[in-house]
């Protein structure tokens, strides 16, 4: 599992965007970097851009180490069609991004945490590796017990968010299904991101 080498409220901050949409993000307050030269950012070059655009969707996906972002590209790259599509694709199949999509908790890392633990299964099996890649029509359920926890009430009932079209959800029973690959319009990122971008980075 990757550690956050920073403190999480920084994160925001550092990538100079509310990468989650949070309405207590620092970053909604101080629009500028941390530290004390947070606000004297110079223009970026290209390389800079492109980095931004891979810092920025590494972190929205709770922060996924180098080496496994990197193998995503290269699956990416070696499927058929928009590179920045398939890389899109395969980051929301994973499992705890797909807990979170279905609104089973409040965050990404919170996903990463409930499927470590053991309180996800998927077509009845249980999973606890958050990098699993989920399929088409797989069944995702939340155990009995683990739905009585306060992070499963609070990202069930959490406002400001919509489980998108390609998912499925019954939160009364702890069940929700991928449906189908999303279009890239259809995920629902606060910020903006570039994948496109991501796959210069990486050609380069």
């Amino acid at each position: 599992m990757a550690k956050r080498p920073q403190a999480k409220h920084k994160i925001d901050r550092r990538l100079g965007v509310n990468l989650w949409g949070r309405a207590k993000s620092p970053f909604n307050k101080r629009e500028y970097g941390p530290g004390q030269h947070g606000q004297n950012r110079k223009k970026p070059t290209d390389y800079g851009v492109q980095l931004h655009a891979k810092q920025k969707l590494r972190g929205y996906y709770g922060n996924i180490g180098e080496r496994r972002f990197y193998r995503y590209y290269k699956e990416a790259i070696r499927r058929r069609g928009d590179s920045g599509v398939n890389l899109i694709d395969l980051l929301e199949r994973r499992l705890d991004a797909v807990v979170y999509r279905l609104k089973f908790v409040p965050t990404v890392f919170a996903a990463r945490q409930f499927v470590s633990h053991g309180h996800v299964k998927v077509n009845g099996k249980r999973v606890t590796i958050s990098s699993y890649s989920v399929k088409d029509g797989d069944v995702i359920e939340i155990k009995e017990k683990a739905r009585q926890l306060p992070v499963y009430i609070q990202g069930t009932t959490e406002a400001g968010r919509e489980v998108p079209g390609y998912l499925e959800a019954d939160h009364d029973k702890g069940v929700g299904k991928f449906v189908r690959a999303p279009k890239f319009e259809e995920v629902p990122y606060p910020a903006q991101m570039e994948p496109n971008l991501i796959i210069e980075f990486y050609s380069r």
